[in-house]
């Protein structure tokens, strides 16, 4: 088994994606190539940037790689935000979606703070 399918991060991060890309079919096909694109390529630089830092890599490197991961989430943070304020989010989404970021920042943060422990 690969050592970041062991992450809750990674996982959860997984689990945002699918969720992003769930609420993103109902935009307008006009923000395809904005919005829909954007969110889409922050919910997967999340999980993959954790899974990319723990492959092998030094402690330093496996948290810059999650420092990446969590400047993806809030870019999401503010991706929804703006969604919610064009029309293409209800606030009911915006927050249950949110909520889901949140619980991958906070995952993602702890475990930068412990890798940063272990050093």
């Amino acid at each position: 088994m690969k050592p970041h399918r062991k992450l809750i991060a990674w996982q959860k991060g997984m689990d945002l994606v699918v969720v992003i890309y769930e609420i993103t079919r109902d935009f307008p096909k006009e923000e395809t190539y904005g919005i829909v694109s954007q969110l889409r390529r922050a919910a997967i630089s999340v999980p993959s940037n954790i899974a990319e830092g723990a492959a092998d890599r030094t402690a330093d490197q496996f948290r810059n790689f999650l420092s990446v991961a969590i400047g993806s989430l809030n870019e999401i943070n503010t991706q929804l935000e703006l969604s919610m304020r064009i029309g293409c989010l209800s606030i009911e989404k915006h927050d249950e979606v949110q909520r889901n970021v949140d619980e991958c920042l906070a995952l993602t943060y702890g475990l930068r703070r412990s890798i940063k422990a272990r050093i």
